[in-house]
């Protein structure tokens, strides 16, 4: 639960603070740092940023998973207390569901590719070079 309200903060006091600036900010992220290449949960935090100032548009195109994400959160703050005091577990068939679990990671692994792709056109050696601690 504490993870989830993280999840859903962090973005929040980014937007209170700095949204003027955060389509340019570099990201804190050690694989883009290192490589150059976005990492596949690179945009999630400036798509909850976008998303939290109402933007749906710019939200999905930092990343595809980011509203989805927030609203898994929601529901992780609103499902855990209630299994807390209802001592009943509502979803866990489905968290620990290996065909879920496969379901996703082959989703955001083939959404990953298609970003990589289309970032390694968009993008010249030297500018991806930038992006990472090497440039």
């Amino acid at each position: 639960m504490a993870g989830a309200l993280a999840t859903l903060a962090i973005p929040y006091f980014i937007m209170l603070h700095s949204h003027e600036s955060i389509e340019a900010a570099q990201s804190f992220c050690p694989f883009k740092m290192a490589t150059g290449f976005p990492c596949p949960g690179c945009g999630i935090t400036k798509s909850f940023v976008f998303l939290y100032s109402g933007d749906l548009f710019k939200s999905f195109s930092f990343h595809l998973f980011g509203p989805f994400a927030f609203l898994a959160c929601i529901g992780a703050l609103i499902v855990l207390p209630l299994e807390l005091v209802t001592g009943r577990e509502f979803f866990q068939s489905y968290l620990f569901s290996k065909r879920v679990a496969y379901t996703l990671a082959l989703a955001l692994g083939t959404y990953h590719l298609i970003r990589v792709i289309h970032f390694a056109y968009a993008h010249s050696i030297d500018e991806i070079l930038k992006q990472s601690i090497w440039q």
